[in-house]
């Protein structure tokens, strides 16, 4: 690895965009896990009848309760996804805003469902809308950071075979232009002197 290549790998580590997602999603997710802990008892909601409640639930499952009673297993399969995450980030040369904020995000919600499976052995979900699986802050920041990620790779990235078509037209001008200035200037059919 080449000293340009680790600084730059540094500098994505540094830039405060993916930190500052992080850190939000990590503070709210958890301060809103502790609001639902502290004013809901477990299987309580608020209100008690509507599509869009409150609900303090335990999810020892993934997001949006799959997978329940594999917390071991999905802790470790949580670390290798932020490890994951992490190395993705750093492989892509110069990432524009739309992906920082994306990976920021889902780590910020790996991060905070991991300190509640550390903490506590499942995750406190409360957000409950409708027939959906009731869930929380980090697992929308994840869901919200995955969308950003599918937004930016089929509508926004520049598309290499593009730029490549772009570039190999450009080029082809250029030589044109070459060819035609080496030629001399462009002069039309001798017609004869006039008398």
């Amino acid at each position: 690895m080449t000293n340009e290549t680790t600084t730059g790998s540094r500098a994505k580590f540094t830039d405060p965009v993916p930190w500052i997602m992080l850190v939000l999603a990590v503070s709210s997710d958890q301060f809103t896990k502790w609001l639902t802990v502290e004013n809901l008892l477990r299987g309580e909601s608020w209100p008690a009848d509507g599509f869009f409640r409150f609900t303090h639930a335990w999810n020892t499952g993934t997001a949006f309760s799959l997978f329940q009673g594999q917390g071991d297993i999905l802790t470790w399969v949580s670390l290798g996804a932020v490890a994951v995450l992490a190395w993705i980030y750093r492989s892509i040369i110069d990432p524009p805003w739309v992906l920082r904020i994306a990976f920021g995000l889902q780590l910020g919600g790996a991060i905070g469902n991991l300190i509640d499976r550390f903490r506590l052995g499942h995750v406190t979900d409360f957000i409950d809308i409708g027939p959906w699986p009731i869930f929380n802050i980090a697992d929308s920041s994840i869901v919200i950071g995955i969308g950003l990620m599918l937004f930016y790779f089929w509508f926004l990235e520049d598309k290499p075979n593009k730029k490549a078509e772009t570039a190999g037209i450009a080029q082809d001008e250029v030589e044109a232009d070459a060819g035609r200035a080496a030629a001399g200037p462009v002069t039309g059919p001798d017609l004869g002197t006039p008398e």
